[in-house]
């Protein structure tokens, strides 16, 4: 299936591993041409130097901080200036500590609503300017099950998350006109290193074993098992596509059947 990204100018944010690093690949893979971001300027470049030999595609990468309004106008620009335009934008940033509300701190909140949610408001105020001149865009933000159930001990997550789907609503509805459409993917638990760290945490309070405990999470979900990257960078990648060009304003769940509502 011609998903029609190829020759397209996508940027995918805090790129460098996980579910972001995967989703670049599939964009790769397409034939579309690529701008990536993450703190880690290390693993960043060794990311785009793998996906340049992979699959012969054009890389930007740049390393900054999504926190940082002008970093990541700076890094758009850069980017539409190397790639000719800005077409498609996926949001994305490290996920916040685990922790229960009596442990929280006013100072990991402001950096929890800095980085989840306020890093999405600077991307889509860089990106949208350029979306507006074609007529065309796509922007896919990434946060997680708990925007539909929360996940305990994440507290942080939880609450910003579900910000997050206010500002979705919002930009779909202000910018349906310009032709650009705005979802949200919502991964429920998938192999990367944030879940492994949280396992992890968890395991050791509950005195288990950490591959059990993984299990365990993963049992929860309706197939049974935890998440591969790959799988949940597929609905990234459809999203932003011309298959999914009725599609705005809504929330894809990629969970295993984690989510028991309606």
């Amino acid at each position: 299936m011609d998903l029609g990204l190829r020759g397209k100018s996508v940027i995918v944010a805090a790129s460098s591993e996980g579910i972001a690093r995967a989703a670049a690949e599939r964009f790769a893979a397409e034939g579309a041409r690529l701008a990536i971001c993450s703190r880690d300027g290390e693993k960043l470049n060794k990311a785009a130097n793998e996906i340049r030999i992979l699959y012969g595609s054009e890389v930007l990468e740049e390393a900054i901080d999504v926190t940082d309004a002008a970093a990541v106008q700076g890094f758009v620009d850069h980017a539409a200036e190397r790639l000719g335009g800005v077409d498609v934008c996926v949001t994305n940033a490290g996920g916040p500590p685990a922790k229960m509300f009596l442990e929280t701190t006013g100072e990991e909140w402001k950096r929890a609503v800095e980085l989840n949610l306020m890093s999405i408001v600077h991307f889509a105020r860089a990106v949208v300017p350029y979306m507006q001149r074609n007529k065309w865009g796509r922007i896919v933000t990434i946060t997680s099950v708990s925007v539909r159930q929360p996940v305990y001990d994440l507290v942080y997550s939880n609450t910003v998350r579900a910000g997050v789907m206010g500002l979705v609503k919002s930009l779909s509805n202000e910018f349906g006109k310009d032709g650009i459409t705005v979802n949200n993917v919502a991964p429920g638990f998938t192999a990367t290193e944030r879940l492994k760290e949280l396992a992890a945490k968890r395991a050791k309070a509950a005195g288990v074993n950490e591959n059990d405990y993984l299990e365990r999470m993963g049992a929860d979900a309706a197939l049974g098992r935890v998440g591969k990257p790959e799988e949940v960078a597929d609905a990234i990648v459809w999203l932003a596509s011309e298959r999914a060009s009725y599609i705005t304003g809504q929330t894809l769940l990629v969970d295993g059947g984690l989510y028991k509502g309606l």
